[in-house]
């Protein structure tokens, strides 16, 4: 089934603009200041407390390789695994490819270390987090190239393949990471070892909308409280920066791998797990992208996402605006496609990591529940 054509209205940007010369100025000094003297001292003061108190969620290993030595990665082997049995008896491991978020501009591989972690330990997956140098310096297509060296040489690491199933490859990320996942195995080389899947959780898929547009289709429930009930979305004010600092002026903001909601069906890996929140600006556009590879009918820019009250638990059938799943070619081995869809309900960006958002006790806590729901469902459905 071929998927619907998106529409485009009169809002829509069509390429990125160049701005104002003040402008300009005023973001290069941000975003030197910021990389230089906040961003740069507050990582070493993480890994710091990290090696001062450590915690059970933190990498088997980190490691570089030749073709992009600035660039760590961090492997998760599950503890119950025994790296030096090779011995028939111990099935390969599943593998789970992991990209940060962070807008392109900000991030590493340990900010998603205790997902890695739970999800290596609760699904018996190895699970390595990617890495890719980030904008203004590195803009677009600078990290999806990154990620593509990265991603060969781990598939070609002969310390790793001794352990990881080429049968079982899946590759997710969060936020920036998301995009970055869809644009990274829409390449013909990558796409082919995709062969488990792609999961993009609270991905943007779509940058020819503008943020006020987006900010509109953002779900907002005041009766939630706490920072969950807040009246604006923490994304919006940083939106025109992140996008200034990875895209290049007149950049076309169609082109797939960019925006990855004009992708072709074909294009992408042939099983797709869209993840988006309810409390997202990103969530409407999430949900556009998994109804057009779906071939479903678009939702208008009007059409509300998720439910006026609050929800609560995930919600995975009966309601499409929550959830389903589309499967062509059933019964057909690697011929099969799937489509996706998970609104994760009551949650913001970052669901999984409130804690490091700002968010409250009970935004914290109900964000750990369902990442830790989402980890098995996860793990069920990539690797079966």
């Amino acid at each position: 089934m071929a998927p619907e054509a998106a529409t485009t209205d009169t809002s829509d940007i069509l390429l990125a603009p160049r701005l104002p010369l003040r402008r300009r100025v005023l973001y290069a000094v941000l975003a030197f200041v910021l990389q230089t003297f906040v961003i740069g001292p507050a990582t070493t003061l993480r890994s710091w407390k990290q090696r001062r108190t450590p915690t059970d969620a933190v990498p088997t290993l980190i490691k570089t390789y030749a073709a992009r030595p600035r660039l760590p990665v961090s492997i998760f082997f599950p503890t119950s695994y025994n790296q030096d049995d090779h011995s028939q008896a111990q099935r390969r491991l599943p593998l789970l490819l992991s990209i940060h978020g962070g807008g392109f501009f900000v991030g590493e591989p340990s900010n998603n270390d205790a997902f890695n972690y739970h999800f290596a330990q609760q699904n018996r997956a190895l699970v390595v987090a990617l890495n890719y140098a980030k904008s203004p310096r590195n803009a677009f297509p600078g990290p999806i190239l990154d990620l593509q060296v990265l991603i060969d040489a781990v598939l070609a690491d002969a310390t790793l393949t001794a352990h990881f199933d080429p049968a079982k490859v899946a590759i997710t990320g969060f936020s920036a990471g998301g995009n970055l996942a869809l644009a990274v195995s829409q390449i013909p080389a990558i796409r082919e070892r995709i062969t488990a899947g792609v999961v993009p959780f609270y991905p943007p898929v779509d940058f020819t909308k503008s943020t006020a547009a987006k900010a509109a289709t953002r779900r907002y429930k005041p009766a939630l409280g706490g920072s969950r009930g807040a009246e604006k979305d923490g994304l919006a004010g940083m939106a025109g920066f992140f996008d200034w600092a990875y895209m290049p002026a007149g950049q076309d903001l169609r082109d797939p791998l960019l925006s990855p909601y004009f992708a072709d069906r074909a294009a992408l890996p042939r099983r797709i797990w869209v993840i988006g929140c309810e409390l997202d600006m990103l969530g409407h556009e999430a949900w556009r992208a998994a109804c057009r590879w779906a071939g479903k009918p678009v939702p208008a820019m009007d059409e509300p996402l998720g439910d006026a009250e609050p929800v609560g638990a995930l919600v995975t059938e009966g309601d499409e605006r929550f959830a389903f799943e589309v499967r062509e070619g059933q019964g057909q081995g690697d011929k099969e496609s799937v489509v996706k869809w998970l609104c994760v309900p009551d949650a913001g960006h970052a669901f999984e990591s409130a804690a490091g958002m700002g968010g409250d006790e009970a935004a914290v806590q109900d964000g750990l529940v369902k990442r830790d729901v989402l980890i098995t469902m996860l793990g069920k459905w990539l690797f079966g």
